[in-house]
């Protein structure tokens, strides 16, 4: 599972016009599954979003978490965190997952992340979406459950 996680003054995401979800400070989540993701997946790494220290103290060192400044989550699903563009151009898109295994993984982690804490607003799977967003810091930072350092 891949995440790209923003904080946020604001965003929001439209679909055929309409609002759908808009959150004010907090976090914009762009959420890739793949194909190996599962249920404990999608538990760690929403353990990993909600606890992420990135919104500054009273110092302005970042030490605080969407929780502790009562800041919201924005998920946006976003298979193309998967793609592959080693060879050629046009991505390769063979490591996400399935759509609809992908989805209930998606919904889980969407669960999960509320269980923890932040209200959580969405956009919709698989519909083509309009993000938009005040990035904070600007602080963007990439969690993959798959990657070792």
């Amino acid at each position: 599972m891949r995440a790209v996680v923003q904080r946020v003054n604001s965003a929001h995401v439209d679909v055929d016009g309409e609002r759908i979800g808009e959150i004010g400070r907090g976090l914009l989540v762009y959420l890739g599954v793949g194909r190996n993701d599962d249920g404990d997946t999608s538990a760690w790494m929403a353990n990993k979003v909600a606890g992420l220290r990135i919104f500054p103290d009273a110092q302005d060192r970042m030490s605080l978490d969407v929780r502790d400044v009562g800041g919201q989550v924005l998920v946006i699903s976003q298979f193309t965190l998967y793609a592959d563009v080693r060879r050629g151009r046009r991505p390769s898109f063979e490591r996400a997952g399935e759509p609809e295994s992908a989805q209930a993984i998606y919904e889980q982690f969407c669960e999960n992340l509320r269980a923890a804490g932040p209200e959580v607003a969405t956009g919709r799977f698989r519909a083509h979406m309009r993000v938009q967003g005040q990035v904070d810091g600007p602080v963007t930072i990439l969690v993959d459950s798959n990657k070792t350092f």
